[in-house]
């Protein structure tokens, strides 16, 4: 069944959206909520683009936009603006920040450490919307391996995807293990390889990241350490350009994706299915994998809670080198969040 937005939603979306030139503005020096008061007090009207495309990504660690995906629901609610909706699978969080950079994409699925990494190096994203809470990534190694703890892979060859989540678990693994990255060697690998990599032999542990970490675990794989504290968030970013010149549009993806959060959690099994089709899972696995490992009831309003774990994370940029000076990961953290349209998210505008 094909979900319609009504006009009069769509142009309150637009409305409300007429506050989200703060993404830009924000970005650069002041609190969102301050850039949203001067946005309002300047007489700004909202306007609706007309035509063009949105290009946003879809990847099986983000579950809701494989929902949004199937459902079509982006599609109906851009119809009436003429705007056409290109999908983009990310492999991981690096590849989202890659695109994003790049403008191939203009909203992006990745980590939260992921996103401060990009942001702390330039990139003009800003998170727009928080659509998971998960413990998406753990140390894997082969069934029956000897290395039964984070002090075991001392000397050790571990596949990791550098830029992404499954990376920093390894590093603050490694940290609170009294070990470092030189104490091991790190192969950087995208995560399907790093799978591949334990399977043949070439490591000895890989930084595992769901759905693939689910799969392995079911061939037989071993998760030899987990931590959901040393997870962060799932952050779906925007480039700042987009925010700045189409943030009705920017509001509607917002609004389509808390629809798409109360729908996959009454609809579960379909949202277990849907995952089971894109990833080429086992329905058990991927059951595992929505079920146990992705908490999607979480506030959508990226603030404090995603600071407090970034805060921990970014000094680990620095002390790897991925980052020149703590002074960059700082204005990172002062400038990554634009809340004002999850804030004002309307899930009702899908009927």
């Amino acid at each position: 069944m094909t979900n319609r937005f009504t006009a009069s939603a769509l142009i309150a979306s637009a409305a409300a959206a007429a506050l989200l030139l703060t993404g830009c503005v924000a970005g650069e020096n002041q609190p969102a909520a301050e850039a949203a008061a001067d946005t309002t007090d300047s007489g700004d009207t909202a306007a609706l683009t007309q035509g063009g495309e949105l290009n946003i990504d879809f990847a099986t660690y983000n579950p809701l936009s494989l929902v949004i995906k199937d459902q079509g629901w982006l599609e109906d609610a851009l119809a009436d603006q003429d705007i056409t909706v290109n999908w983009v699978q990310s492999a991981g969080s690096n590849k989202a920040n890659q695109a994003l950079l790049a403008d191939a994409i203009d909203v992006g699925s990745t980590a939260g450490s992921a996103a401060l990494l990009a942001r702390s190096n330039g990139s003009p994203i800003q998170v727009i919307d928080i659509y998971s809470q998960p413990e998406w990534s753990a140390l894997v190694v082969p069934e029956g391996s000897a290395i039964g703890s984070v002090e075991d892979l001392k000397g050790k060859q571990v596949a990791a995807t550098k830029g992404t989540d499954p990376y920093f678990f390894l590093l603050q693994a490694l940290e609170e293990a009294g070990l470092s990255e030189t104490d091991i060697t790190v192969q950087n690998l995208q995560h399907a390889d790093g799978w591949a990599a334990l399977q043949n032999g070439s490591v000895d542990a890989w930084a595992g990241l769901d759905p693939i970490m689910g799969g392995a675990e079911a061939a037989g794989a071993e998760l030899v350490y987990r931590n959901v504290d040393f997870n962060s968030y799932g952050f779906l970013n925007a480039t700042e350009s987009f925010i700045a010149e189409k943030p009705d549009v920017a509001q509607t993806v917002v609004d389509v994706y808390e629809h798409a959060r109360a729908w996959a959690l009454e609809n579960e099994e379909e949202t277990v299915a849907i995952l089971a089709e894109v990833a080429a899972l086992d329905p058990a696995v991927a059951a595992t994998v929505i079920t146990e490992r992705s908490n999607l009831d979480v506030d959508n309003v990226p603030g404090d809670a995603q600071l407090d774990v970034l805060t921990t994370i970014g000094p680990v940029f620095v002390e790897t080198g991925d980052v020149l000076d703590q002074s960059q990961v700082d204005d990172a953290l002062d400038t990554i969040i634009n809340d004002t349209f999850a804030t004002n998210a309307d899930p009702s505008i899908v009927e």
